[in-house]
Order: C-alpha cells, then sequence, then structure tokens
C-alpha cells in the first residue's frame, strides 16, 4: 500500500500561469522522488503600472512516501 504526502507551495512566472505551474512541477521534482500530482489550490497576478507584472499559482503537491528499508536478515 502505498502511502502520500502532500506540501504546499507557491511559484511564480512573468509568462503565464501555466509556466508558474509548469515552474513549480520542475522545481519540485529535483528535490523531491516519487512526484505524482499537483493540484492548483488557488491563482492570483501581481500588478504594476495597470498591467499583470507576475503569474502566481498555489498548489498542492502530492508525493509517494518511500518504504523504509528492511533490515537484512542476520545470518547464523
Amino acid at each position: 500500500m502505498a502511502i502520500m504526502k502532500s506540501e504546499q507551495i507557491l511559484a511564480e512566472s512573468t509568462v503565464s500561469f501555466e509556466d508558474a505551474i509548469q515552474n513549480a512541477v520542475s522545481r519540485f521534482s529535483k528535490t523531491v522522488r516519487g512526484l505524482a500530482s499537483a493540484n492548483v489550490n488557488n491563482m492570483s497576478t501581481t500588478v504594476k503600472n495597470g498591467k499583470i507584472a507576475a503569474y502566481r499559482v498555489n498548489l498542492q503537491m502530492t508525493f509517494e512516501i518511500e518504504p523504509a528499508a528492511s533490515k537484512a536478515k542476520k545470518s547464523r
């Protein structure tokens, strides 16, 4: 049976929401193995001088917890 864990993260892009999501997935995958899903909780923007300056996404990243290494049986 797999055990999953999730972490909430915030990612940003000056290009688009889709790019912000891809940045999050790419970066998270560099430090965590077994990434299974990314659920977008919220999307927002920052505005500067009447224009969108950045696209932000708040994501729930879910990944599998690796099983504990089993202890080797001692030989007699």
